[in-house]
């Protein structure tokens, strides 16, 4: 048998113009095609997940050993701590970047199980978007990030990242206060930088993360278990 070379294939011609037709129809089977594509975007959501749990695993396991070495012995400077909030910055924008990349596949996952499997398994509540063909088929075609990095930052901070910057914070004033014999502005100081500085500085990093946090927005991302209900 002759095989057509792509380069020959018109698009416009009728023979042609329904490809893929029957790909999404009601008979389709478990071994059809859209049943392999639900499985590989499965499949790539799992990795990009696992990814996610990585970057939180080193960042627990940072935390940890600063917190151990600067409570070992009293001659540890108490900036070590100041150290390990910036580390865990670090790790909370690798975070969030990979959370962007993540919410691409998780999106996708979404789209066929609220428009295929959920409208398959019960027809008469329809079809809760009634373009996810059209949608799903333009980001096939040129993938786009839904969120932005602010919104990413948000939701690790709300998952993990702000009770690990809580831990760390109260470590560090514990270390100001509790284990200092001159009051706690000066205990608080960095070299030539006064301790009111300092003190100033981390206070106000600490409320704008809490602010990213919390503040009133519209969510993009697909899938979190925001609402209160799901959470009972």
């Amino acid at each position: 048998m002759t095989r057509v070379s792509n380069k020959d294939v018109d698009a416009g011609d009728s023979t042609h113009r329904e490809v893929g037709e029957g790909l999404l129809e009601e008979d389709m089977g478990p071994s059809s095609a859209m049943a392999h594509l639900y499985r590989g975007e499965i499949h790539r959501m799992k990795f990009w997940r696992e990814r996610l749990d990585r970057t939180t695993n080193w960042a627990v396991l940072v935390i940890s050993a600063i917190l151990t070495w600067a409570f070992s012995r009293p001659d540890i400077p108490h900036y070590i701590l100041l150290i390990g909030t910036a580390t865990l910055a670090v790790f909370l924008f690798i975070e969030a970047r990979r959370y962007r990349g993540y919410d691409i596949w998780r999106s996708r996952v979404r789209t066929l199980q609220a428009n295929v499997f959920a409208y398959g398994l019960d027809p008469a509540a329809g079809v809760a978007d009634p373009d996810w063909r059209k949608s799903l088929s333009a980001d096939y075609r040129q993938p786009t990030i839904k969120i932005s990095t602010e919104e990413a930052i948000a939701h690790r901070l709300r998952r993990v990242y702000l009770p690990l910057f809580t831990v760390l914070l109260t470590a560090w004033l514990i270390r100001i206060t509790v284990f200092s014999s001159g009051s706690w502005t000066d205990s608080a100081a960095i070299g030539m930088l006064p301790g009111v500085v300092v003190i100033g500085t981390v206070g106000l990093l600490y409320a704008a993360a809490i602010v990213v946090a919390v503040r009133p927005r519209t969510w993009h991302a697909k899938g979190e278990l925001r609402s209160e209900d799901l959470r009972q």
